[in-house]
């Protein structure tokens, strides 16, 4: 199909994989829209060997640029950049998990989806981009305190909320051990907190793992980088990896069962979740639910859990109103 030429209705209206209905990303990107509001955008457009206008993921400026006019376009966020060599967020997918976020506090709620910056929500390790608190704040108009150990993206974060004027405070955790210590306050409480945790546990496992994605994307031996697979070290990999991350993370959990309604984390590796579930148990949370992203059987999962029972539950979503 010739460069110039406008995709058909029907490519540009394609369904793209199980995200969730209120999504904004369901269909191929209208890239005539997004150059529109970022034109610099328009030099990393190309049409590929499918006639679908597309742009070389591999570029970190491209990301960069189709991250900018995607949140400029969908989410009113006019001011959006993160230092070179920071995680470049996978948008569709990042707003599925709040989309799903929302679900789950509206089940205790007669299904009605809580909107307001009454709703407190907490991102533990938001990074640079500050991706989960943007789109939170954006759909929903939900309040957050974003964290995170690195004292580069807890300034990067805090100037683009300010930038925005979002209703985003952030917090620099200064102990790497604790998750929720210093800095859920006393007498602080969250309707959620999500977390995105790092899946690798070494450099190596991590450089092996976006080589392999490479390849399934080229069909070739490649060495070439990709910003949507790499980060600073603790955005990527930790000692003991994804699986002790969260259990660490379950285990501290208990320690906060009263201040926070739902914990929540991402899990990258379905293959982590029996143990997930053990650390679960142990823990005695009252209630877990688990919910798959994507179509494949290794696609992502969040896996979300409460101390709460389902009256208490109730009686809090009750309360948000005079909190």
């Amino acid at each position: 199909m010739p460069q110039d030429q406008k995709p058909s209705t029907a490519k540009l209206k394609e369904v793209k994989s199980k995200l969730h209905h209120r999504n904004r990303h369901q269909t191929n990107y209208n890239f005539e829209k997004l150059t529109a509001q970022t034109p610099a955008l328009a030099d990393h457009v190309a049409t590929n060997k499918y006639g679908v206008k597309t742009i070389d993921f591999h570029s970190t400026t491209a990301v960069k640029l189709l991250n900018q006019a995607l949140l400029k376009c969908d989410y009113e966020v006019l001011h959006w950049d993160i230092p070179d060599g920071y995680l470049y967020p996978p948008i569709p997918s990042r707003a599925d998990y709040i989309h799903y976020a929302a679900d789950i506090l509206g089940t205790d709620d007669n299904r009605r989806i809580p909107l307001g910056k009454k709703i407190k929500c907490l991102d533990i390790g938001t990074g640079a981009n500050c991706i989960y608190p943007i789109i939170g704040a954006s759909q929903y108009e939900w309040s957050w305190v974003a964290s995170d150990i690195d004292p580069v993206s807890i300034q990067t974060a805090n100037a683009i909320a300010q930038a925005n004027s979002l209703p985003v405070e952030v917090r620099l955790q200064e102990n790497d051990r604790y998750f929720f210590k210093e800095i859920i306050k006393a007498r602080e409480y969250f309707d959620i907190a999500v977390c995105n945790p790092p899946t690798h546990g070494s450099q190596a496992e991590a450089t092996s793992a976006t080589l392999r994605k490479l390849k399934n994307r080229k069909g070739e031996e490649s060495e070439k980088s990709d910003p949507s697979f790499h980060g600073p070290h603790n955005e990527i990999w930790c000692s003991g990896g994804e699986l002790r991350f969260i259990k660490d993370m379950v285990r501290e959990s208990n320690a906060f069962k009263e201040q926070v309604l739902w914990f929540s984390t991402l899990v990258n590796k379905p293959e982590n979740l029996d143990d997930i579930y053990f650390a679960l148990k142990k823990a005695e949370v009252v209630n877990v639910k688990t919910i798959a992203m994507g179509k494949s059987t290794k696609s992502s999962s969040i896996v979300a859990w409460t101390f709460h029972t389902k009256g208490r539950r109730i009686q809090w979503a009750k309360k948000r109103v005079s909190r």
